[in-house]
Protein backbone atom coordinates (compact mmCIF):
# COMPACT_ATOMS: atom_id res chain seq x y z
CA UNK A 1 0.00 0.00 0.00
CA UNK A 2 1.17 3.51 -0.84
CA UNK A 3 0.30 6.60 1.18
CA UNK A 4 0.05 10.16 -0.15
CA UNK A 5 3.69 10.82 0.85
CA UNK A 6 4.91 7.88 -1.31
CA UNK A 7 3.70 9.63 -4.48
CA UNK A 8 6.94 10.80 -6.07
CA UNK A 9 7.73 11.31 -9.79
CA UNK A 10 7.89 7.95 -11.59
CA UNK A 11 5.75 6.04 -9.04
CA UNK A 12 2.98 3.98 -10.66
CA UNK A 13 -0.19 3.35 -8.66
CA UNK A 14 -3.84 2.34 -9.03
CA UNK A 15 -6.33 5.21 -8.82
CA UNK A 16 -10.04 4.80 -9.62
CA UNK A 17 -9.32 1.27 -10.91
CA UNK A 18 -6.75 2.33 -13.51
CA UNK A 19 -2.93 2.56 -13.52
CA UNK A 20 -1.49 6.08 -13.21
CA UNK A 21 2.06 7.44 -13.11
CA UNK A 22 3.14 10.45 -11.06
CA UNK A 23 4.75 13.14 -13.24
CA UNK A 24 5.24 15.81 -10.54
CA UNK A 25 4.52 15.88 -6.81
CA UNK A 26 4.98 18.72 -4.35
CA UNK A 27 4.14 18.96 -0.65
CA UNK A 28 2.01 22.01 0.19
CA UNK A 29 1.36 23.08 3.76
CA UNK A 30 -0.94 25.96 4.54
CA UNK A 31 -1.44 27.52 7.95
CA UNK A 32 -3.83 25.58 10.21
CA UNK A 33 -4.34 22.83 7.61
CA UNK A 34 -3.01 19.36 6.98
CA UNK A 35 -0.26 18.96 4.36
CA UNK A 36 -1.45 18.21 0.83
CA UNK A 37 0.46 16.63 -2.07
CA UNK A 38 -0.17 18.63 -5.25
CA UNK A 39 0.58 16.34 -8.17
CA UNK A 40 0.29 15.94 -11.90
CA UNK A 41 -0.55 12.36 -12.86
CA UNK A 42 -0.80 10.53 -16.20
CA UNK A 43 -3.26 7.74 -16.99
CA UNK A 44 -1.22 4.90 -18.49
CA UNK A 45 -4.16 3.51 -20.50
CA UNK A 46 -5.46 6.58 -22.37
CA UNK A 47 -2.58 9.06 -21.89
CA UNK A 48 -4.76 11.64 -20.12
CA UNK A 49 -2.87 14.00 -17.76
CA UNK A 50 -4.57 15.71 -14.83
CA UNK A 51 -3.68 17.68 -11.73
CA UNK A 52 -4.80 16.13 -8.45
CA UNK A 53 -4.39 16.91 -4.75
CA UNK A 54 -3.93 14.00 -2.34
CA UNK A 55 -4.41 14.35 1.41
CA UNK A 56 -3.36 12.59 4.56
CA UNK A 57 -5.18 9.26 4.85
CA UNK A 58 -5.31 8.60 1.08
CA UNK A 59 -3.94 5.11 0.33
CA UNK A 60 -3.31 3.43 -3.01
CA UNK A 61 -2.31 0.03 -4.34
CA UNK A 62 0.93 -0.19 -6.26
CA UNK A 63 0.34 -0.78 -9.96
CA UNK A 64 1.30 -4.37 -10.85
CA UNK A 65 2.79 -3.68 -14.27
CA UNK A 66 4.84 -6.10 -16.33
CA UNK A 67 7.16 -5.38 -19.26
CA UNK A 68 7.19 -7.19 -22.58
CA UNK A 69 9.25 -6.59 -25.74
CA UNK A 70 7.13 -5.66 -28.77
CA UNK A 71 7.96 -4.52 -32.31
CA UNK A 72 6.89 -1.21 -33.88
CA UNK A 73 5.60 -1.83 -37.41
CA UNK A 74 4.39 1.43 -38.95
CA UNK A 75 2.48 4.66 -38.47
CA UNK A 76 -0.85 5.18 -40.21
CA UNK A 77 -1.62 8.79 -41.16
CA UNK A 78 -4.43 10.39 -43.12
CA UNK A 79 -7.34 9.44 -40.88
CA UNK A 80 -10.61 11.44 -40.96
CA UNK A 81 -10.53 14.90 -39.35
CA UNK A 82 -10.43 14.87 -35.57
CA UNK A 83 -8.81 11.42 -35.34
CA UNK A 84 -5.17 10.96 -34.49
CA UNK A 85 -2.62 8.84 -36.29
CA UNK A 86 -2.29 5.19 -35.33
CA UNK A 87 0.97 3.51 -34.36
CA UNK A 88 0.85 -0.23 -35.11
CA UNK A 89 2.79 -2.84 -33.15
CA UNK A 90 2.99 -6.64 -32.99
CA UNK A 91 4.28 -9.28 -30.61
CA UNK A 92 7.84 -10.30 -31.47
CA UNK A 93 7.11 -14.04 -31.58
CA UNK A 94 3.72 -13.72 -33.29
CA UNK A 95 3.46 -10.99 -36.00
CA UNK A 96 -0.22 -11.86 -36.55
CA UNK A 97 -1.08 -10.40 -33.12
CA UNK A 98 -1.23 -6.73 -34.11
CA UNK A 99 -2.54 -3.78 -32.15
CA UNK A 100 -2.26 0.01 -32.24
CA UNK A 101 -2.01 3.03 -29.98
CA UNK A 102 -2.96 6.64 -30.75
CA UNK A 103 -0.50 9.49 -30.42
CA UNK A 104 -2.28 10.65 -27.22
CA UNK A 105 -1.71 7.25 -25.61
CA UNK A 106 1.99 7.10 -26.49
CA UNK A 107 2.81 10.77 -25.94
CA UNK A 108 5.81 12.73 -27.23
CA UNK A 109 7.97 9.60 -27.54
CA UNK A 110 5.96 8.60 -30.66
CA UNK A 111 8.06 10.89 -32.86
CA UNK A 112 11.20 8.83 -32.16
CA UNK A 113 9.81 5.46 -33.36
CA UNK A 114 11.42 3.71 -36.35
CA UNK A 115 9.85 0.79 -38.25
CA UNK A 116 10.91 -2.66 -36.95
CA UNK A 117 12.27 -1.15 -33.72
CA UNK A 118 11.92 -3.24 -30.56
CA UNK A 119 10.35 -1.27 -27.67
CA UNK A 120 9.05 -2.14 -24.22
CA UNK A 121 5.31 -2.71 -23.86
CA UNK A 122 3.73 -2.08 -20.44
CA UNK A 123 1.26 -4.84 -19.50
CA UNK A 124 -1.67 -4.32 -17.07
CA UNK A 125 -4.31 -7.02 -16.49
CA UNK A 126 -2.74 -9.16 -19.26
CA UNK A 127 -3.22 -6.36 -21.85
CA UNK A 128 -0.53 -4.09 -23.31
CA UNK A 129 -1.63 -0.57 -22.36
CA UNK A 130 1.28 1.64 -23.50
CA UNK A 131 4.91 1.61 -24.61
CA UNK A 132 8.17 2.87 -23.17
CA UNK A 133 11.16 3.89 -25.29
CA UNK A 134 14.71 3.90 -23.95
CA UNK A 135 15.82 7.32 -22.65
CA UNK A 136 18.38 7.59 -25.48
CA UNK A 137 17.89 6.34 -29.04
CA UNK A 138 20.16 6.47 -32.09
CA UNK A 139 18.68 7.97 -35.26
CA UNK A 140 20.17 8.80 -38.66
CA UNK A 141 20.11 12.39 -39.94
CA UNK A 142 17.99 12.35 -43.11
CA UNK A 143 18.15 16.04 -43.99
CA UNK A 144 20.26 18.93 -42.70
CA UNK A 145 21.42 22.27 -44.08
CA UNK A 146 25.19 22.72 -44.31
CA UNK A 147 26.86 24.48 -41.35
CA UNK A 148 27.75 28.13 -41.94
CA UNK A 149 31.42 29.03 -41.54
CA UNK A 150 32.22 31.98 -39.32
CA UNK A 151 32.53 32.78 -35.63
CA UNK A 152 32.08 29.47 -33.84
CA UNK A 153 33.31 30.61 -30.44
CA UNK A 154 29.74 30.09 -29.35
CA UNK A 155 28.24 26.74 -30.36
CA UNK A 156 25.66 27.35 -33.04
CA UNK A 157 22.79 25.03 -33.92
CA UNK A 158 20.69 24.23 -36.97
CA UNK A 159 17.61 22.15 -37.73
CA UNK A 160 17.95 18.53 -38.81
CA UNK A 161 15.28 16.05 -39.92
CA UNK A 162 15.85 12.56 -38.55
CA UNK A 163 14.84 9.21 -40.10
CA UNK A 164 11.74 9.05 -37.87
CA UNK A 165 10.55 12.38 -39.32
CA UNK A 166 11.15 14.50 -36.21
CA UNK A 167 12.97 17.84 -36.57
CA UNK A 168 15.41 18.79 -33.79
CA UNK A 169 18.22 21.29 -33.19
CA UNK A 170 21.73 19.87 -33.72
CA UNK A 171 25.27 21.41 -33.67
CA UNK A 172 26.58 22.91 -36.93
CA UNK A 173 29.06 20.05 -37.55
CA UNK A 174 26.31 17.42 -37.94
CA UNK A 175 25.76 16.41 -41.60
CA UNK A 176 23.31 14.26 -43.57
CA UNK A 177 23.96 10.56 -43.00
CA UNK A 178 25.40 11.03 -39.48
CA UNK A 179 23.94 8.87 -36.72
CA UNK A 180 23.18 10.83 -33.56
CA UNK A 181 21.92 10.01 -30.09
CA UNK A 182 18.72 11.77 -28.98
CA UNK A 183 17.14 12.02 -25.52
CA UNK A 184 13.51 10.83 -25.93
CA UNK A 185 12.30 12.57 -22.76
CA UNK A 186 13.52 16.06 -23.70
CA UNK A 187 13.73 15.65 -27.49
CA UNK A 188 17.26 17.05 -27.58
CA UNK A 189 20.55 16.12 -29.26
CA UNK A 190 23.01 14.25 -27.01
CA UNK A 191 26.01 13.26 -29.16
CA UNK A 192 27.19 12.04 -32.55
CA UNK A 193 27.69 8.26 -32.65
Amino acid sequence: MLTHTDLKPGVQFIYEGQPWEVLTAEMMKMAQRRPVIQSKIKNLIDGRVQEKNFQQGDVFDEADLEKKDIKFLYQKQGLPAGRQGQYWFCEINDPSKRFFFTEAQIGAQAKFLRPNEIVTGIVFDEKIITIKLPIKVQLKVKESAPGVKGDRAQGGTKEATLESGVVIQVPLFIEEGDVIEVNTETGTYVKRV
